[in-house]
């Protein structure tokens, strides 16, 4: 079952939350939620999908991307 999750699609994309969550719609907050990011400074590297991406792209001006692996 391990085998699946690692191969050529394995790609990885690292985000670092450097916005404040406080005084944003509901929908920004819950999106940085989703990302594994609640709190300032915090790490994630999460899968590279086309929905992860979209999520990025929708709170871009609280997270920075760290690593394009």
């Amino acid at each position: 079952m391990a085998d699946k999750k690692s191969g050529a699609k394995g790609a990885t994309v690292t985000v670092e939350q450097t916005g404040s969550p406080l005084r944003r719609p509901a929908d920004q907050r819950a999106t940085l939620v989703g990302l594994g990011l609640n709190k300032m400074h915090r790490r994630r590297t999460l899968e590279d999908t086309p929905a992860v991406r979209g999520m990025i792209a929708k709170v871009s001006h609280l997270v920075t991307v760290i690593d394009d692996a």
